[in-house]
């Protein structure tokens, strides 16, 4: 692929190419076979919160980028991706006048037609859009997030630019193929569209309120769907304010480890047992309100686990808190995808490390699990390093509200609750259904397939080679043996069958009753030959 000529893309690739350049000690640590001791070295001359600052100075694109790169511990060292997890971007808000067109454009009325009051000056600005704080016609108190005028149009410019970037460096270096930047910066492109569609976000809003109803501390504001579009996204206004800003004194004020605790418990549900989670927890997007309860806001960015992949995460998170390193090397394995040249035994040898060298910060713990993955040569699953970065920002707030928490200790006690959890979930309506639709369809199918054995039983057609060619007697003693059991098994799952059918279906219960009866009987005629 080549790069772009356009003048515009010349600008932003020059602006990549400054921002490279400035970071170069810090983005370039994984891209070469570097001793350790000189990584760690260059690790430690670099500036994270700097890296962290340019990206948010360039606009939503690169803080998306930046926080995809939070996921990926195996190309930036730990400080910069904890740095790049807590990207928030803040911009100087838009003037009131486009933020009312946009409004207006979106809903079809005139701004005092939908609502009572709009105040004009933002509640937080930021790259993609911004929030204001307003009253419906019936008084009804609401937060607008709107979108900035153009944003869509500048962040699919940059996407253009990010990818024939990518595609570049993929085809013409060995770092870019290995790292595999087009996926990094597809990741980010999905992220970024569905952040840009306010109605997705709604949507998150309406689900993760519906998944979090066990847990009364944690709030989610509704969305009013009425006045939601777009590029305009109206939901309850949360009142309170967020973690960081809270002084000491407020903090004491809190029942702060009663709060930490429900709120490490509604991820890990989120995450373990609904396989959908709010996947950018940073303490900005967490308010503590005046009656001391928490609130989360801001669901333009969520996450999905297959139920497959969470069973494993599960085992993963539970061994990591009780200090297993054996045990956590082997669900890693399980999540990692081998790669050639991968080394199981380096790997089973880097994880009990791990697990004994940290005590409380599982998420920075996941991360380096995801990393040693990685170094070990193995694909590294993005549901770890998205587990591993939401499980870093939630350690932030539980360190704010309650610096002695102890993690490990609350997932210890939380886990029957998850276990519970699933299995009510795995045996839910949908579950059962699908259950019974595959039984009906196994019913439906059984009376041909028996048809075909016993047809291949009469005509001592179904065998079971277990033996050598060439030992005749002794071969065929196994064939008649073989054949006497797999008839054996026939007649059981008949009358099996028949039993299951008999309450509901007796004439087909009748017909599997007696073909069981007849096969039976062809066996012990055959014996006594």
């Amino acid at each position: 692929m080549s790069l772009s000529l356009r003048p515009k893309h010349l600008r932003r690739y020059a602006e990549i190419a400054r921002l490279l350049w400035r970071h170069r000690a810090a983005l370039g640590l994984r891209f070469a076979a570097r001793p350790p001791e000189v990584e760690a070295t260059e690790a430690g001359s670099g500036d994270p919160t700097a890296l962290a600052a340019d990206l948010e100075a360039m606009g939503p694109t690169f803080v998306k980028l930046g926080q995809v790169l939070s996921t990926r511990p195996d190309l930036v060292p730990d400080p910069y991706a904890r740095a790049l997890s807590r990207l928030q971007d803040r911009l100087a808000p838009v003037p009131f006048a486009e933020i009312e067109q946009v409004v207006t454009a979106e809903l079809g009325v005139r701004l005092s037609k939908a609502f009572s009051r709009f105040d004009p000056e933002p509640l937080a600005a930021a790259s993609l859009g911004q929030v204001h704080r307003a009253a419906l016609r019936d008084g009804r108190q609401v937060a607008v997030k709107v979108q900035r005028p153009g944003i869509a149009q500048r962040v699919a410019e940059d996407l253009e630019v990010l990818s024939h970037l990518a595609g570049f460096v993929e085809e013409r270096t060995e770092a870019g193929r290995r790292w595999q930047f087009g996926a990094m910066i597809e990741e980010a492109r999905e992220s970024l569209l569905a952040e840009l569609d306010y109605r997705a976000e709604a949507r998150n809003l309406e689900r993760l309120a519906d998944e979090l109803r066990d847990y009364p501390r944690i709030l989610v504001p509704l969305p009013i769907h009425d006045y939601t579009r777009e590029r305009v996204l109206t939901m309850d206004y949360v009142r309170g304010r967020k973690v960081t800003d809270l002084g000491p004194l407020a903090r004491l004020e809190l029942d702060g480890e009663a709060l930490v605790d429900q709120l490490l418990s509604a991820y890990l549900e989120q995450v373990l047992v609904h396989g959908f989670f709010h996947a950018d927890p940073h303490p900005g997007n967490v308010f503590v309100t005046p009656e001391g309860d928490l609130a989360l806001i801001d669901l333009g960015m969520v996450a999905r686990v297959q139920p497959g992949t969470q069973e494993t995460l599960l085992k993963l998170v539970l061994a990591l808190s009780e200090g297993r390193g054996d045990e956590a090397a082997d669900q890693a394995l399980r999540l990692g995808d081998p790669l050639p040249g991968s080394d199981e035994t380096a790997l089973r040898r880097s994880v009990p490390a791990l697990v004994t060298r940290h005590e409380r910060e599982i998420g920075t713990l996941v991360l380096e699990m995801a990393t040693a993955l990685t170094e070990a040569g193995f694909g590294m699953p993005r549901e770890l390093a998205l587990l591993g970065k939401t499980l870093v920002q939630l350690d932030d707030i539980c360190h704010t509200l309650a610096p002695g928490f102890d993690a490990n200790a609350s997932i210890r006690r939380r886990t029957t609750a998850l276990i519970g959890a699933r299995m009510r979930r795995d045996a839910s309506t949908g579950h059962v259904l699908s259950s019974l639709l595959e039984a009906k369809e196994f019913v439906e199918q059984l009376p041909r397939r028996v048809n075909r054995i016993l047809d291949a039983v009469a005509e001592d057609r179904l065998t079971v080679r277990l033996a050598p060619q060439g030992v005749d007697d002794r071969n065929q003693a196994l064939r008649h043996g073989a054949n006497r059991l797999a008839a054996g098994l026939v007649m059981a799952a008949l009358l099996l069958g028949g039993a299951l059918l008999l309450p509901g279906e007796p004439r087909a219960a009748a017909a599997y009753l007696l073909a069981a009866l007849v096969l039976g009987a062809g066996l012990l005629l055959r014996r006594s030959r």
